[in-house]
């Protein structure tokens, strides 16, 4: 079995990054695992021109960041450590699971195929292809899940 010792749930405040979150804390618990919530916000382009001017950059990293320390981390006693780095997504989820030592990185997709998928990009493709951990993504939602005491013997004895 693999030894999850630090997982890394990069989070977009979207469905079904709380869908991941979800997983991430059911690990999380069930390993006794350390558990890393991120944030990446994208620098916001700034616009010189006449008439509507766009909202404070600083305003958007103030209220993204007042997001993710608002987030709710499912499982009473999971603690999660709170990070919020800007720049490219992808990059930034790549750096910090370099520099936590994660053990998993846990992530909502989209599920953008075709053309979407081709002028979007995918966050979760470019860290799937590029991790030096496993990377589990997440685009639908789960079923509750029960702690590993809670199971049957026979499932704790095949996982031990």
């Amino acid at each position: 079995m693999l030894p999850l010792h630090t997982i890394l749930h990069a989070t977009d405040f979207s469905d079904r990054a709380a869908y991941a979150l979800h997983l991430a804390c059911g690990l999380t618990r069930d390993y006794g695992a350390r558990l890393i919530v991120l944030h990446v916000a994208m620098p916001q382009p700034v616009v010189y021109g006449e008439g509507i001017l766009p909202v404070d950059p600083q305003l958007l990293l103030r209220e993204a960041r007042e997001q993710l320390n608002r987030l709710e981390v499912p499982g009473g006693n999971v603690r999660a450590e709170r990070r919020f780095v800007e720049g490219d997504p992808a990059t930034e989820i790549l750096r910090v699971a370099r520099e936590t030592g994660a053990s998993l990185i846990v992530m909502g997709t989209h599920g953008r195929t075709g053309l979407g998928r081709l002028l979007m990009g995918s966050v979760a493709e470019q860290v799937v292809r590029k991790a030096s951990c496993p990377v589990l993504t997440v685009k639908t939602p789960l079923a509750e899940t029960a702690p590993a005491s809670e199971l049957a013997p026979e499932l704790l004895a095949q996982r031990a």
